[in-house]
């Protein structure tokens, strides 16, 4: 296929993405093409990529092993944008302490591995405990009491207590940088494109996490009542839902979700250290209002975008680069669409 062609089909792949778009209420409220609007959607991302990098007579392969790698590193942002978004879409609190409950599950992991000679499942259930029962207890001691405060008390309680975990990180586990015992190892050879084992368990357990949480809020009575309390405090209240308890549990799933992230990347990037929280955190804040603060399937599809370009932007540009892409992404949703790409705009009463 010669550029000019690969370009003309690039225009004409755009353009049916922009009517795709443009009639999505028709195609979703159409019984038949209900459940093919998102797959259609990314099948024409997928061909839209693949006709700019022959256009631009670059190395698909390599374009697409970058890709793979940046979905491993996306899954961990997405399992700690889960977090962020579930607290917030319930209590309406960003929960910036949250990057340093993924470096306690981290720190979980490790010696559920090495003190206590776990396998991988284990120690993924042992730090998704630990993190859960810390996630309660920051809840309960920092912002139950405050619960009713405006929120920029609630912000600056968030920012203190994440100073304070990272502090107290260090000087439980110094600040001298652990390193992952090997869990698994080989790799396998798809279409040309080397996979590690790794970066497959951490992308099937991420799609698993997410499938179970998702069920989990939408078919059970405590994702219900979650889902309750997110629409209206004070009306769940008076038809008997335990508010306090509902919050506890939300905080429990958002920071075992957090642990299991601290797992993955564990075995991923093998090193752990306190502050290791700090920047994914942001990352993953960052990919939660991307796709759409307060929806899970945008904490995921936020996640990845990140993921994704930060790996590409290190492979094609600079690894100078890498924190700024988000940012960068960050400002671009804000400035296009406030709500994030899968947010709807609501209305609030005054």
């Amino acid at each position: 296929m010669s550029r000019v062609v690969a370009l003309v089909l690039l225009c004409l792949v755009v353009a049916l993405f922009a009517l795709l778009r443009k009639y999505r209420a028709v195609v979703v409220s159409n019984t038949a093409f209900k459940y093919s609007y998102y797959p259609a959607s990314a099948l024409l991302v997928i061909l839209a990529v693949n006709f700019l990098l022959v256009a631009l007579g670059a190395d698909r392969l390599f374009f697409v092993q970058q890709a793979v790698y940046g979905l491993s590193l996306g899954s961990v942002y997405a399992l700690i944008a889960l977090g962020y978004t579930m607290v917030y879409g319930v209590i309406k609190l960003i929960n910036f302490a949250h990057g340093d409950i993924y470096m306690v599950g981290a720190y979980a992991g490790y010696y559920a591995v090495t003190a206590l000679n776990l396998s991988f499942v284990p120690a993924l259930v042992v730090a998704m405990a630990v993190s859960a029962v810390t996630g309660v207890l920051v809840e309960r001691i920092a912002y139950k009491p405050l619960r009713d405060s405006p929120r920029i008390t609630l912000l600056i309680t968030a920012i203190g207590m994440s100073l304070l975990l990272e502090n107290l990180g260090q000087k439980v586990f110094t600040s001298t940088p652990r390193t992952y015992p090997s869990m698994f190892t080989g790799s396998y050879n798809v279409f040309g494109v080397s996979v590690d084992l790794s970066r497959i368990i951490v992308f099937v357990v991420t799609i698993l996490l997410m499938l179970a949480l998702q069920y989990f809020v939408t078919y059970t009575k405590p994702g219900r009542a979650m889902r309750a309390v997110s629409q209206d405090r004070d009306a769940a209240r008076l038809m008997g839902i335990d508010i306090d308890r509902v919050i506890a549990a939300t905080f429990a799933v958002g920071s075992a979700l957090a642990g299991a992230a601290g797992v993955l990347v564990g075995i991923v990037f093998p090193q752990i250290r306190p502050t290791m929280g700090v920047m994914p955190g942001l990352k993953a804040f960052v990919a939660a209002v991307i796709g759409g603060i307060g929806i899970i399937p945008g904490a995921m599809l936020g996640g990845m975008i990140i993921g994704v370009s930060e790996n590409l932007v290190t492979a094609y540009i600079s690894s100078s680069w890498r924190d700024a892409i988000a940012f960068g992404f960050l400002i671009l949703i804000l400035l296009a669409k406030p709500t994030g790409i899968l947010g709807k705009h609501t209305r609030e009463k005054v």
